[in-house]
């Protein structure tokens, strides 16, 4: 009986003690399930960093600073399309007549003025030109005497009707003729001189760049074959292939942006002036004609371009896709702080050294970056629309360039054993 007794004594004092351990292993379990929150909590919160560059490490670095720009971004049709320049300013130059080419005045890709000699050819039907034409003037001097003298005689009734008729006749036609041969002698640059000259000159028709010479020393031209082609890029405008879906919502005077598929992300701005009344081939999209406005750009004929026309004017703040980073699944911009000054490496005057010489101030521009998240929105022609997640100065100096290479000055000093500052 006293040994059941003992027996349940202890069992009592065994479950007691099973009690407390369960007890204080649910307080660890909560304890550290506080800790992992204030952990997870403490992860979500993002520091902001700053990153440090010196003169070296910015003039480097290419950077371009600036600051929000204001663009539809939504409200806008895209569209393809190509660099085209319309006919009245492009030019082939040939001549009328054959002959053999003397000089060449002019190189390929030159720019040139309407009138400016280009190529002289020799040409023995010149000199027959100007045989004729000024034979024809001697005799239209004759005829023009003898018409006027038998005038005379026929108000006198000295003459019949038809002699003074046959004068005039004969006026009438040499005259007719000489100013045939006056335009001939005009179309191939050849003056009326006394002195017949075999050598022509062949001028520009327009102002322009010379895009093609088919012609060497010596070469016998021909009739109506190009020897020349000039084009004028003044005038160089844009088509662009709008599909029937977005058709009637396109007008003239509307606002286009477009850049070159193949070149950078500078934008180019035009302008509807023309919008097409038939379809395209098969392709069903109009062709919609746009004046190009900031023609910096060095555009050439058949240059690709992809383009947005604004149809709306919802605008928002938007920068490039180059200004935006990404880390650790969130996005970024860098921002250039104010005070970026100069930092001294000895700042008391005439500090000093170990080595008993006396060094003066060492400055060094410094350029502090903060990093500051953001999130992005609709992406169009190289620029995003961008939503601030943090307070900035509205005249803040935002990285537009050169993000990247902050970026990863930022993880190579992390990873390097750098501190954040």
């Amino acid at each position: 009986m006293k040994t059941i007794k003992i027996t349940y004594i202890g069992f009592v004092a065994l479950l007691i003690g099973l009690l407390i351990n369960l007890s204080s292993c649910g307080s660890a379990t909560e304890d550290q399930g506080h800790e992992e929150a204030k952990a997870e909590a403490g992860h979500e919160e993002t520091p902001n960093k700053e990153v440090e560059l010196n003169q070296a490490q910015y003039n480097a670095s290419d950077i371009v600073l600036g600051t929000f720009e204001m663009k539809n971004l939504s409200e806008v049709i895209n569209a393809n399309g190509y660099t085209k320049l319309p006919p009245q300013n492009q030019a082939d130059v040939s001549v009328f007549v054959s002959g053999i080419v003397r000089s060449i005045n002019v190189i390929e890709g030159e720019y040139v003025q309407k009138g400016q000699t280009l190529a002289t050819i020799e040409s023995l039907e010149f000199t027959k030109l100007q045989e004729s034409y000024l034979t024809s003037k001697s005799n239209l001097e004759l005829l023009t005497n003898e018409y006027e003298r038998q005038k005379t005689l026929n108000i006198e009734n000295v003459n019949s009707k038809k002699v003074l008729q046959k004068a005039k006749t004969e006026y009438e036609i040499e005259k007719a003729r000489l100013a045939s041969l006056k335009k001939q002698m005009s179309t191939l640059n050849l003056n009326g001189s006394d002195n017949a000259i075999s050598i022509m000159a062949i001028t520009a028709p327009i102002s322009g760049y010379v895009t093609d010479i088919n012609i060497k020393i010596g070469t016998n031209t021909e009739t109506g074959k190009a020897l020349f082609s000039i084009v004028d890029n003044s005038k160089m405008h844009v088509d662009l292939s709008v599909y029937e879906k977005d058709l009637q919502k396109v007008k003239a005077g509307q606002s286009v942006r477009f850049t070159l598929t193949n070149q950078d992300n500078t934008e180019i701005k035009g302008k509807i002036f023309s919008v097409g009344k038939s379809f395209e081939n098969d392709t069903k999209s109009v062709a919609v004609h746009a004046d190009i406005l900031n023609d910096k750009q060095m555009l050439i004929p058949g240059m690709y371009v992809n383009a947005l026309i604004d149809i709306g004017y919802n605008k928002v703040k938007a920068l490039p896709i180059d200004a935006i980073v990404k880390a650790d699944g969130r996005e970024y911009i860098f921002v250039l702080e104010e005070h970026s000054e100069e930092t001294a490496h000895d700042e008391e005057e005439g500090h000093d050294h170990e080595d008993g010489h006396k060094h003066e101030d060492s400055h060094e521009k410094a350029f502090h970056f903060q990093r500051i998240e953001v999130k992005s929105g609709t992406v169009q022609l190289g620029y995003a629309q961008v939503t601030i997640l943090q307070d900035i100065e509205p005249n803040a100096k935002i990285v537009l360039k050169g993000a990247y290479y902050i970026q990863s000055h930022l993880l190579k000093s992390e990873g390097g054993g750098g501190h954040e500052h």
